[in-house]
This record gives C-alpha cells, sequence and structure tokens, in this order.
C-alpha cells in the first residue's frame, strides 16, 4: 500500500494524490494549477491508462480540472463523486474544455505572426470532457460504497460547496486495512445556502486541507448583508456599478442569496429594483443545479424558504446573461447596477472585459468576495496595484477596490482545527496539504506542538507506507525554473501516443491470463502492427 502526494503540496491549487492498494490504482482529486506555483509537482507514479479510479471530493477546478486531461492521456476508469458534484461537473468540464480550446486558438493566431513558433495544443478538448463526464459515477452522502475489491469509500458533507466532501477510503491488502480521509477543501461555519462541515469519527491518516491555517476569519460573525447593502448603497449613490468578481459556482449564488436579502429588507434605497447581472453561461447553469439538489445540501435556513415558495437566489431585477451580445450590453447600459461574472481571480472569463469598462471609473466599486491565489490579476488589485493590463491595454486602477470581510468558503484555523480534534481518537498521522508554503509549515507545527497530533508537510513526490506507517521517500522541494507551453507529444499525434500508452496499460493488466488468451491478444497486436508498418 503507498499513498503519494503529486499536486497541491505546499501550494494551493492543483490537488492531486495517489493511492496504491495491491494492484488498484486510485487518484484523490485531479486538479488544475491557478496563479503562480512555487513549487514544481512530480509525475503520476503510473501511466494515466494504470489509473482505475478517481476520487473526486468536489468540482472546483483546482480539484478536477486535469480530469479531461487524464482522459485523454489513456484513462479509462471510473469516477466517484456526490450527486451535486457529478451534476457540477457535468458544467465545469465542459466550461474548461471550451476555454482551453479558445485559449489555443488565440495563440496559435498570435504564433502565425512570428516565424519558427512553436504549436500549440489545447491541454484537452470537448469531446474529452464529454468522455470524462461519461465516466462520473454520482453517489449519495453518508452511504459505505463498496469501489473494488479492498476499496471502500463514504462521502460525507464538509460544506465547502455544493456537493463537498470529506472520502473516507477503507483501504485493505494483505489482510490488513487502514481508513485513510481526505477532508477536501473544508468549509466554513454559519455560511448562507449550505450545511456546516459535518464531523468524521475515526481516522488511521488524515490529509487535510490548511489554505487559512494561519488567520482567523473574524471574533464575531459577520453581517454579510448589512455590509454589501453599505457597499451597494455608497456606490449607486455615486452613480456607479459594483462589479464582483466571482466564482461561477458557490460565491455567485450565496451573493444572489444575500442580495436577495437586501431588496427583500429595502436596505438599498433610492434605486427601486437595482438590476443584477450574472453574466456568465456556467454561473446560470449551476444556480439551476443548486435549486436541484436543495434537499440533500441546504441548510435549515435555506429550506425553510424553499417551504415557504420563496427560491432562496432569485428576486426582481435578477438579468441572466448568455450571449456575448447580451454581455456587452451591460456596460452600455448607464444606470447603477451589480455586475457578476467570472473569473472570480480575474484571469479569465467575462470579468476582463467588465473591469476594461469599470475599473478606471472612480464612482465605481470592484468588490472581491473570494480568495486571490498569488500571481493573480485579482491578487494584484487586492494588493493595491494602480494599473491592470487588459487585452493589451494597460488600464489605471481608479475604482475603489473593496473586499467583503470574512466571506469565505473555506474554514479558518479556528474551523481547521474544530475538524481535526473531532475525530474520537486521533489519527496516526496528519498530512498537511493545500495551502501557501509557509501556511502548511506552520498549520502542521501548531497541530504538533499544541495539539499532540503527529503532523507533517509533505512535498510534492513524497511516498508514505501506511500498513507500516513510514515514510517510504521524503521528497525535497524543487523551485520552478521554467514552464512550458506543453509536454509530450500534442495534436492527432499525441493521441496516438497515448493510445499506446494505454495499450500497455493493457498488457500489464494481462499477467496471469490463460496462455491461450494471451496467445490471441499477441497476435492481434503483431497483426494491427504488420497492417501499419
Amino acid at each position: 500500500m503507498r499513498l503519494e502526494f503529486i499536486g497541491a503540496a505546499h501550494e494551493v491549487t492543483g490537488s492531486c494524490h495517489y493511492l496504491e492498494v495491491g494492484k488498484t490504482h486510485l487518484l484523490v482529486d485531479c486538479g488544475m494549477e491557478q496563479g503562480v506555483n512555487v513549487f514544481e509537482n512530480c509525475a503520476l507514479p503510473v501511466e494515466e491508462a494504470m489509473i482505475d479510479y478517481v476520487l473526486v471530493t468536489h468540482a472546483h477546478v483546482d480539484h478536477t480540472g486535469l480530469l479531461p486531461q487524464l482522459y485523454a492521456k489513456g484513462f479509462r476508469g471510473k469516477i466517484y463523486a456526490t450527486e451535486a458534484t457529478a451534476d457540477l461537473c457535468s458544467i465545469m468540464l465542459r466550461d474548461c474544455a471550451h476555454i482551453q480550446m479558445q485559449e489555443a486558438e488565440w495563440k496559435m493566431r498570435k504564433a502565425k505572426r512570428h516565424a519558427g513558433a512553436q504549436a500549440y495544443e489545447p491541454l484537452y478538448t470537448m469531446e474529452d470532457a464529454e468522455e470524462t463526464i461519461r465516466r462520473i459515477i454520482p453517489c449519495p452522502y453518508e452511504k459505505r460504497i463498496s469501489v473494488c475489491e479492498g476499496v471502500e469509500i463514504r462521502f460525507t458533507d464538509i460544506g465547502h460547496l455544493l456537493g463537498s466532501a470529506s472520502i473516507e477510503v477503507w483501504a485493505s491488502e494483505g489482510g490488513v486495512c487502514k481508513k485513510l480521509v481526505f477532508s477536501g477543501d473544508i468549509g466554513n461555519v454559519d455560511q448562507p445556502l449550505l450545511r456546516d462541515p459535518q464531523p468524521t469519527k475515526s481516522a488511521d491518516y488524515v490529509i487535510m486541507e490548511s489554505t487559512y491555517g494561519d488567520r482567523r476569519h473574524s471574533d464575531s460573525k459577520p453581517d454579510y448583508i448589512a455590509q454589501l447593502a453599505g457597499i451597494l448603497q455608497e456606490t449607486f449613490d455615486r452613480g456607479g456599478n459594483v462589479v464582483i468578481p466571482s466564482f461561477a459556482v458557490g460565491r455567485t449564488q450565496e451573493m444572489l442569496y444575500f442580495i436577495r436579502a437586501i431588496k427583500q429588507q429595502g436596505l438599498v434605497t433610492g434605486h427601486g429594483d437595482f438590476p443584477v447581472y450574472v453574466d456568465s453561461p456556467m454561473a446560470v447553469e449551476a444556480t439551476g443545479v443548486f435549486m436541484r439538489n436543495e434537499a440533500s445540501c441546504f441548510d435549515e435556513e435555506a429550506l425553510a424558504l424553499v417551504r415557504q415558495r420563496i427560491n432562496p437566489i432569485s428576486f426582481r431585477g435578477l438579468r441572466l446573461s448568455i450571449s456575448s451580445e447580451e454581455s456587452k450590453a451591460i456596460n452600455f447600459d448607464e444606470t447603477p447596477k451589480v455586475i457578476l461574472s467570472a473569473s472570480g481571480m480575474c484571469d479569465a472569463g467575462r470579468i476582463r472585459h467588465h473591469l476594461k469598462h469599470n475599473l478606471w471609473r472612480p464612482e465605481c466599486t470592484i468588490l472581491f468576495v473570494g480568495y486571490q491565489s498569488m500571481g493573480t490579476a485579482g491578487r494584484a488589485l487586492v494588493e493595491g496595484a494602480s494599473e491592470l493590463k487588459l487585452f493589451g491595454e494597460t488600464v489605471d486602477v481608479r475604482a475603489r477596490i473593496r473586499t467583503l470581510a470574512g466571506i469565505s468558503g473555506h474554514a479558518d484555523k479556528d474551523g481547521l482545527i474544530r475538524w481535526i480534534t473531532g475525530f474520537e481518537e486521533k489519527p496516526a498521522r496528519v498530512f498537511v496539504v493545500h495551502g501557501e508554503d509557509r501556511v502548511t509549515m506552520s498549520f502542521a507545527d501548531c497541530l504538533r506542538d499544541e495539539y499532540g497530533l503527529s503532523a507533517t508537510a509533505p512535498y510534492s513526490g513524497t511516498q508514505f507506507d501506511p500498513i507500516g506507517n513510514r515514510f517510504l521517500y521524503e521528497a525535497q522541494p524543487v523551485l520552478i525554473k521554467k514552464k512550458t507551453a506543453s509536454h509530450g507529444p500534442v495534436g492527432v499525434y499525441g493521441r496516438l501516443v497515448a493510445a499506446g500508452d494505454r495499450l500497455a496499460a493493457v498488457i500489464k493488466r494481462c499477467e496471469g491470463m490463460a496462455n491461450k488468451d494471451l496467445a490471441k491478444f499477441a497476435d492481434q497486436i503483431n497483426a494491427l502492427c504488420d497492417k501499419w508498418s
């Protein structure tokens, strides 16, 4: 049995962990890196075609965004996720593929202007995303599920996003069973719509996130509705727009929940049923998914509204923008308004167009309501940038840059400690991941020094034996020197290479089969080679 840390080791994004149980190869999450990351991630220890199963904690891109690439490189296994996560992945992975293909087209056009420029291919295509989605098996919360011989799992609501879960994995090998718990992203308490994180009773080993492991959100619960109402009132009175870079899944729906309450209570005066634009096709689809999963994911406050036949995330003045023409028209309407648009870190998508039209206007407000990774445009604005480059032009920052204090889908340090100390017995080890370099180290120190837990923050490539409770290899940090545009063969030839890798993986699995079947398979391969050689 072997656990290996691949992504989100001393980094916040790109979550990926590898688990080998007997001859079964699993991944927990397969996420995309976002923003600037400091350390190199090691490669998977086996070919993608050898991966049998992927367990998904939740639908955010930094946990799922490379699943289609996994498929493109030969993966043909099953993907287990909660029912709501399966619904959201159907939206988000298609959107990721669309962005990948758009970026590839743009870079190819740019490359044609320069002689000798390298060809650029997307990480994956829409077909890869579609085939990936077909491999997702929706699972209910709290049901123990047999994945294969030697592996059972259970999803528990962790309160971070609709459908988000911690995953208990019972791994058995050689008559020994060890239980590993992967926290996923642990949710904040008392947030709108979603339930608080649910506890897990026991584990031999815990792999837990530490995004806010060095800070506390607030000593008391912030009054988000009052804070937001005040920002809207001030901005509208100046004749400006409130532009909210917002993650299409999760944060957008929370903001709609607050704005519905503001309108219902009449907390913004003098501006009637001020318009609120959700300018993101993905956010519009995701909002529908939220309402379809209300029974399994909503908290009591939201369910009470539903029982009164009140939609908690809809109201008069809400306008959904789907087409690019509708999106462009928003900035030609001079009425003070709210614009909710993705991406939440301002590094892609329609939000960049809205920043171009509003960032230079002193009467406007850019309101940040989520975590901003290092190296993103959102992080630069929050940290006081005086200008921002958008579509090749430099735009002066004259709008007011505000942050809605305390709002976060991640637990703070107290919430993380509350979750890990909620186990009935101390785990044998706690592995701290999904945090910036200094945060993972300080949080692991805190768990060791203040709570008596055996905690460590592994670097990418670290290998651990759960049965022997020992490290097989303790990796050292490798700083990123240079990112290349593509990895390995690309295009149709790249598909052929991936098919070859998959064939090699199938051959490896044939060991122990009857000689008659092995001979037949060998003859078929040789016939194929003869045809093409």
